[in-house]
Protein backbone atom coordinates (compact mmCIF):
# COMPACT_ATOMS: atom_id res chain seq x y z
CA UNK A 1 0.00 0.00 0.00
CA UNK A 2 1.16 3.52 -0.86
CA UNK A 3 1.88 6.15 1.79
CA UNK A 4 -0.21 8.46 1.97
CA UNK A 5 0.98 11.91 0.41
CA UNK A 6 0.34 15.42 1.40
CA UNK A 7 0.86 18.74 -0.04
CA UNK A 8 -0.31 18.14 -3.60
CA UNK A 9 1.06 14.66 -3.96
CA UNK A 10 4.56 16.32 -3.60
CA UNK A 11 5.57 14.74 -0.72
CA UNK A 12 7.95 11.59 -1.28
CA UNK A 13 9.23 12.33 -4.60
CA UNK A 14 11.09 15.90 -3.78
CA UNK A 15 13.72 16.19 -6.46
CA UNK A 16 17.58 17.06 -5.46
CA UNK A 17 18.41 20.89 -5.78
CA UNK A 18 20.72 21.70 -8.42
CA UNK A 19 22.34 24.65 -8.14
CA UNK A 20 23.29 28.06 -10.86
CA UNK A 21 26.84 27.39 -11.31
CA UNK A 22 26.28 23.76 -12.26
CA UNK A 23 23.83 25.02 -14.07
CA UNK A 24 25.92 27.16 -15.83
CA UNK A 25 28.58 24.84 -15.94
CA UNK A 26 30.92 27.05 -13.48
CA UNK A 27 32.95 26.71 -10.67
CA UNK A 28 32.39 30.60 -9.09
CA UNK A 29 29.21 30.67 -7.14
CA UNK A 30 26.55 32.58 -9.35
CA UNK A 31 23.85 32.73 -6.73
CA UNK A 32 26.52 34.49 -4.15
CA UNK A 33 27.60 36.77 -7.32
CA UNK A 34 23.85 37.60 -7.83
CA UNK A 35 23.68 38.37 -4.03
CA UNK A 36 26.45 40.79 -4.10
CA UNK A 37 25.19 42.43 -6.83
CA UNK A 38 21.50 43.02 -5.07
CA UNK A 39 23.12 44.02 -2.15
CA UNK A 40 24.72 46.48 -3.93
CA UNK A 41 22.68 48.26 -5.03
CA UNK A 42 24.61 48.86 -8.78
CA UNK A 43 20.64 48.79 -10.21
CA UNK A 44 16.92 48.78 -8.98
CA UNK A 45 16.83 45.69 -11.23
CA UNK A 46 18.97 42.79 -11.84
CA UNK A 47 18.85 40.13 -15.36
CA UNK A 48 18.96 36.50 -14.76
CA UNK A 49 21.95 36.49 -17.07
CA UNK A 50 24.11 39.17 -15.02
CA UNK A 51 25.31 37.00 -12.43
CA UNK A 52 25.81 34.21 -14.91
CA UNK A 53 28.05 36.27 -16.96
CA UNK A 54 30.15 37.58 -14.05
CA UNK A 55 30.66 34.71 -12.26
CA UNK A 56 31.86 33.54 -15.95
CA UNK A 57 34.40 36.20 -16.67
CA UNK A 58 36.09 36.25 -12.93
CA UNK A 59 36.66 32.33 -13.29
CA UNK A 60 38.04 33.37 -16.35
CA UNK A 61 40.48 35.86 -15.22
CA UNK A 62 40.98 33.68 -12.05
CA UNK A 63 42.21 30.96 -14.31
CA UNK A 64 44.20 32.81 -16.03
CA UNK A 65 46.24 34.66 -13.59
CA UNK A 66 46.68 31.23 -11.90
CA UNK A 67 47.99 29.40 -15.03
CA UNK A 68 50.91 32.34 -15.98
CA UNK A 69 51.54 32.18 -12.10
CA UNK A 70 51.97 29.00 -12.40
CA UNK A 71 54.41 28.83 -14.97
CA UNK A 72 56.09 31.93 -13.23
CA UNK A 73 56.47 29.20 -10.47
CA UNK A 74 57.53 26.62 -12.72
CA UNK A 75 60.48 28.64 -14.50
CA UNK A 76 61.80 29.22 -10.60
CA UNK A 77 61.59 25.63 -9.47
CA UNK A 78 59.15 26.15 -7.07
CA UNK A 79 56.10 23.49 -6.63
CA UNK A 80 53.81 26.36 -4.75
CA UNK A 81 52.38 29.79 -5.95
CA UNK A 82 53.43 32.76 -4.11
CA UNK A 83 53.00 36.66 -4.44
CA UNK A 84 56.10 37.11 -6.55
CA UNK A 85 55.07 34.84 -9.02
CA UNK A 86 51.29 36.62 -9.34
CA UNK A 87 53.43 39.49 -9.46
CA UNK A 88 55.48 38.43 -12.37
CA UNK A 89 52.90 36.66 -14.51
CA UNK A 90 50.28 40.18 -14.55
CA UNK A 91 53.20 42.40 -15.10
CA UNK A 92 54.88 40.28 -17.59
CA UNK A 93 51.72 39.48 -19.59
CA UNK A 94 50.32 42.60 -21.90
CA UNK A 95 46.67 42.72 -21.05
CA UNK A 96 46.61 41.57 -17.44
CA UNK A 97 49.46 44.09 -16.74
CA UNK A 98 46.80 47.31 -18.74
CA UNK A 99 44.32 45.11 -15.74
CA UNK A 100 46.11 45.53 -13.07
CA UNK A 101 48.20 48.41 -13.90
CA UNK A 102 47.17 50.53 -10.56
CA UNK A 103 47.03 47.50 -8.70
CA UNK A 104 49.91 46.85 -5.85
CA UNK A 105 50.43 43.00 -5.38
CA UNK A 106 51.60 42.59 -1.39
CA UNK A 107 55.11 40.88 -1.20
CA UNK A 108 55.29 40.67 -4.89
CA UNK A 109 58.39 43.26 -5.08
CA UNK A 110 58.89 44.55 -8.46
CA UNK A 111 59.74 43.19 -12.57
CA UNK A 112 63.71 43.13 -12.46
CA UNK A 113 65.17 45.63 -14.64
CA UNK A 114 68.18 47.39 -14.99
CA UNK A 115 68.29 50.68 -17.56
CA UNK A 116 70.83 49.81 -20.28
CA UNK A 117 72.45 53.79 -19.15
CA UNK A 118 74.16 51.68 -16.14
CA UNK A 119 75.38 48.93 -17.59
CA UNK A 120 79.61 48.50 -18.42
CA UNK A 121 79.76 49.50 -21.58
CA UNK A 122 80.97 47.42 -24.25
CA UNK A 123 84.17 48.49 -26.26
CA UNK A 124 84.26 47.31 -29.72
CA UNK A 125 87.69 48.64 -30.10
CA UNK A 126 89.09 47.31 -26.71
CA UNK A 127 87.98 43.69 -28.15
CA UNK A 128 88.96 43.97 -31.57
CA UNK A 129 92.99 44.78 -30.28
CA UNK A 130 93.18 41.59 -28.14
CA UNK A 131 91.19 38.95 -30.57
CA UNK A 132 93.76 38.94 -33.49
CA UNK A 133 96.85 39.02 -31.07
CA UNK A 134 97.28 35.65 -30.15
CA UNK A 135 99.14 35.00 -26.61
CA UNK A 136 102.45 33.74 -26.38
CA UNK A 137 102.39 29.66 -24.45
CA UNK A 138 104.24 30.09 -21.30
CA UNK A 139 107.53 28.69 -21.02
CA UNK A 140 107.36 25.61 -18.64
CA UNK A 141 108.73 26.06 -15.39
CA UNK A 142 111.94 24.14 -14.27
Amino acid sequence: MEAPKGAGGRRGDRKKAVSKSIKAGLQFPVGRVARYLKKGRYSRRLGTGAPIYLAAVLEYLAAEVLELAGNAARDNKKNRINPRHVLLAVRNDDELGKLLQGVTIASGGVLPNINPVLLPKKSTSASAEKSPTPKSPKSPKK
